[in-house]
């Protein structure tokens, strides 16, 4: 080393290094990705969606995410894992399309890190109990934390089902219980608050710029049982209002879901064009007549409304549990579609399996109540190319159950198996 005088500055010459040592910012090439294995699934039944009916012993080739073929005389590629459900009936990963995963927590003061917290929970609970893909039509407090999970779960940071999304709910200024403080966003405290045809626009494009993929409106908002047994309804958006947010919404490509009782508002709602009419709790002919004239669907949430239902029968002698019986039961005889939408979150996560039997229960078919949760559901949410049938080309979604669910549908309230994108999710068959 030697040192170089230059004016007011000496220059330090180090040695130069030997040109066979690599700089120390040189990275170097990624190894060659290896092409997934193959999983092949021995489904001793499998539930055809499209058909509603039983094959039997089929084979369910996979690799990585996506199913490659099925059938029942494919040959299994050497090397293959073969995962053996011989002795059980395969479906379809189910798919709830109207839930609260920022329920249940138990207390209105929670903090956003810990509603986060539960949203994951309550999440894993559903993917648990064969949902592999949910609906959250409404964050219920937690803001945009909805739009956070789906993407955590999407990026692999933490398990979970494929998730579509609504934020805050949207209500007008009358909204009984509505959160809103001045000055503080109401979307971060509850509902959202947006009046008037270019009000109720800008709250859609707002929610869309944070990512959600539906838009929850209030159609209805308080209701009151009467003496009598009947219950009134107060309608929320005008049917102007209504309009425009479904026009604003589906021009930034999201789809829009109301909550509706019955009456003015669930009108306004089928009229206006919203993609999921729900509830539908005291559901008159007209809301009937509009509904098939529209071919919109209906799903009809049950537990949720269960809760109260003891209370309600003592006091007024009918129930919106019972009404909501009554109201599904006519809209099933009508040919309403009605996909599987649990409204989870007042009743645990991760139970709603249960509804199956209550759907038999009330006069509809055992393959019919799978078609709900799977081919329906599927459709309804805009994502028949992906899942909702064991298919070449789906997602590798699949759920098994020890029995046949066609002979007895309580056989959904026992899932033993399941798997999320080739990814085995639990295994209670081995």
């Amino acid at each position: 080393m030697k040192v170089v005088n230059a004016g007011l500055f000496a220059f330090v010459c180090l040695p130069v290094l030997p040109q066979a040592i690599p700089p120390v910012w040189t990275i170097p090439p990624a190894p060659p990705a290896k092409a997934p294995a193959v999983i092949a699934v021995r489904a001793g039944r499998l539930f055809d969606a499209n058909s509603g009916s039983l094959l039997q012993n089929q084979v369910i080739l996979i690799r990585g995410e996506r199913i490659t073929d099925v059938g029942s005389s494919l040959a299994i590629p050497a090397g293959a894992r073969v995962i053996d459900l011989s002795s059980a009936t395969v479906l379809p990963g189910l798919i709830d399309t109207h839930l609260h995963v920022m329920d249940g927590g138990g207390s209105p003061n929670m903090s956003q890190q810990y509603r986060e917290l539960l949203a994951l929970r309550n999440a894993q609970r559903d993917l648990d109990a064969g949902f592999t893909t949910i609906v959250d039509l409404m964050s219920h407090g937690g803001g945009y934390g909805t739009v956070d999970l789906r993407n955590a779960i999407d990026r692999g940071l933490v398990r979970g089902p494929r998730m579509q999304v609504a934020g805050p709910g949207i209500v007008n200024t009358n909204k009984a219980g509505a959160t809103y403080i001045p000055g503080v966003s109401p979307a971060f405290v509850g509902a959202q608050v947006a009046n008037s045809p270019w009000g109720v626009r800008e709250a859609v494009r707002e929610q869309a710029h944070y990512g959600v993929d539906w838009i929850k409106i209030y159609s209805t908002e308080e209701y009151t049982l009467k003496p009598d047994g009947t219950i009134a309804v107060t309608p929320g958006f005008t049917l102007e209002e209504t309009q425009a947010i479904v026009d604003e919404a589906h021009r930034k490509g999201l789809k829009v879901a109301c909550h509706a009782y019955g009456g003015e508002g669930l009108h306004n709602c089928i009229a206006a064009g919203v993609d999921v009419p729900t509830h539908g709790v005291d559901l008159d002919d007209e809301s009937l007549r509009m509904l098939l004239e529209k071919k919109l669907p209906l799903t009809s949430t049950l537990f949720d409304l269960s809760i109260e239902d003891a209370t309600e029968m003592r006091q007024f002698g009918n129930s919106r549990w019972r009404m909501m019986e009554k109201s599904w039961k006519k809209a099933l005889a009508a040919g309403v579609t009605q996909p599987f939408g649990s409204g989870a979150g007042p009743f645990p996560h991760g139970t709603q399996g249960d509804m199956f039997a209550y759907f038999v229960k009330w006069g509809m078919a055992p393959a019919q109540t799978l078609q709900m949760a799977t081919t329906t559901a599927a459709r309804i949410i805009g994502w028949a190319d992906r899942v909702g049938t064991i298919e070449k080309g789906k997602f590798a979604d699949l759920v098994a159950v020890s029995g046949d669910p066609l002979a007895d549908i309580t056989e959904m309230s026992r899932v033993r198996f399941v798997m999320k994108g080739g990814e085995i999710v639990r295994n209670d068959l081995k």
